[in-house]
């Protein structure tokens, strides 16, 4: 059995992790670190949960020591994060892991005041932790200056290119020096991340930890197959009947989970939501109340879990099948840490079936299902032969045509006795003519407000997805 003594880490980081109850090293961790040692350049394909922040953390550390430079402190390694959440998950980790070294570290992003983290990095940085959009922002501002990294993190890139920073990547990746070693992890490969990894990755090691691995034998899996409206009442009776304290409910968006927030609120239970839109002091605040067990129930969107990583996690609600398949894995891996055990509840109504095909084609296994409980919906089962998808809702249809119709007879409405009105807007048209010359000017200026608003929009749902 190999050990971390084995890897060729330090004796402080071989006493940090023994202090942090690590023993083995897991699958990523054995595969990244002895290549990383090396001065490799390495692409991994894995998960939140799978031990990947000491992965690269350990062999970043040992770099940092293994020279001090005479000169002031300067950032010699950069990690850059999609999410607030898993950006201080990771600056937590690296705090752990440096105890016995002299290594500054620092975590920014935004939503908060940037005075605080401006000092930080005016005292000087080692190693620095931040989100894509208060990187550039404070480097635009002179504040921060990566020419000197000498160790590149881009962890969860996937969802980087999801939440829409490729322009951010991009140019950060402008901005670093040619001589650097380079990791980038993501949970899935498509070819938009294989071409992001192409850019900047040289001759770099692959490590592939397969949605399979991580699905352990621990987390007890079960569907249940249900009417939408009537997810809510079977998570309430099995937080009740199973005495869950620390649980964490999945939905597919930020309206959904503040919803069911305030539906468990008024059925008892104690809940808060983490995802885009909130604050982060009021992320901060959900997490850490989580983590304390004031709160024993948190619900949130895929986005938003990226970086939580509490212990002692019991249950995990896919109130919402995910899309993708394997955000099901990343999902139920909240569970079942540290040799513990875990139960994973799946609702499945008539419209997610697809997904359901999807998740198990992935992971390789039939879910069991859950059949004698009194909401059961025999409907929402996927078919024989089904193919992986969503399944289109029978109502949306309706209610399109539904609008349709409306539309139509609301245009008809308008084309009788059109002749008077027709007239009317030849009338109107004329004038407009006469006075084209004086209103170009203002349209224009009118659309050039409107860009800029739409703009501002845009940059605006960017701020709240970091």
């Amino acid at each position: 059995m190999t050990r971390f003594s084995d890897l060729g880490l330090s004796e402080p980081l071989l006493r940090a992790v023994e202090s942090e109850g690590y023993e083995t090293p897991t699958p990523v961790q054995l595969q990244s670190i002895p290549p990383l040692l090396a001065g490799k350049d390495v692409l991994g394909i894995a998960q939140t949960g799978t031990g990947k922040t000491a992965a690269f953390a350990l062999p970043v550390l040992q770099a940092m020591t293994k020279e001090r430079p005479q000169h002031k402190r300067r950032i010699r390694a950069l990690v850059l994060s999609p999410t607030r959440e898993l950006a201080a998950q990771i600056d937590e980790r690296f705090g752990a892991y440096s105890t016995h070294l002299d290594v500054r570290h620092r975590v920014i992003f935004g939503g908060v005041k940037q005075g605080p983290q401006v000092r930080a990095l005016q005292k000087g940085l080692d190693v620095l932790i931040a989100t894509p959009g208060r990187l550039l922002d404070l480097i635009g501002q002179g504040y921060i200056d990566i020419s000197h990294v000498e160790f590149f993190v881009l962890d969860e890139a996937d969802r980087m290119l999801d939440m829409g920073f490729i322009r951010d990547i991009e140019k950060v990746l402008k901005l670093l020096p040619n001589k650097r070693q380079n990791l980038l992890f993501s949970a899935t490969m498509p070819t938009t991340i294989a071409s992001l990894a192409s850019s900047f990755l040289r001759n770099a090691v692959t490590v592939d930890i397969s949605p399979k691995e991580i699905t352990v034998d621990r987390i007890e899996q079960h569907i249940m197959f249900t009417r939408k409206a009537d997810k809510r009442r079977i998570l309430v009776n099995i937080i009740e009947n199973e005495s869950v304290a620390c649980g964490i409910v999945f939905t597919r968006t930020k309206h959904g989970a503040n919803r069911l927030v305030k539906q468990l609120l008024q059925a008892g239970i104690e809940s808060a939501a983490i995802h885009g839109n909130k604050s982060q002091g009021a992320r901060t605040k959900a997490l850490a109340g989580f983590k304390q067990g004031n709160i024993p129930i948190l619900v949130a969107t895929d986005i938003a879990s990226r970086g939580i990583d509490v212990e002692g996690i019991t249950h995990v609600f896919n109130y919402d099948l995910p899309n993708e398949p394997e955000s099901y894995v990343h999902r139920i891996g909240r569970t079942a840490r540290a040799g513990r055990s875990g139960v994973a509840y799946g609702f499945c109504d008539d419209s997610e079936s697809g997904y359901l095909v999807g998740i198990q084609q992935l992971i390789g296994n039939e879910i069991p299902v859950i059949e004698d409980h009194q909401y059961h919906f025999e409907n929402a089962r996927p078919k024989p032969g089904q193919k992986p998808g969503k399944i289109k809702d029978p109502n949306a249809k309706k209610s399109s045509n539904s609008r349709r119709r409306s539309n139509n007879g609301r245009q008809g409405g308008r084309g009788q006795g059109g002749g008077g009105q027709s007239s009317q807007r030849r009338q109107s048209n004329g004038r407009n003519r006469g006075r084209a010359s004086g209103g170009q000017g203002g349209r224009g200026s009118s659309g050039q407000r409107s860009g800029g608003q739409q703009g501002g929009s845009s940059q605006g749902r960017r701020n709240n997805r970091r």
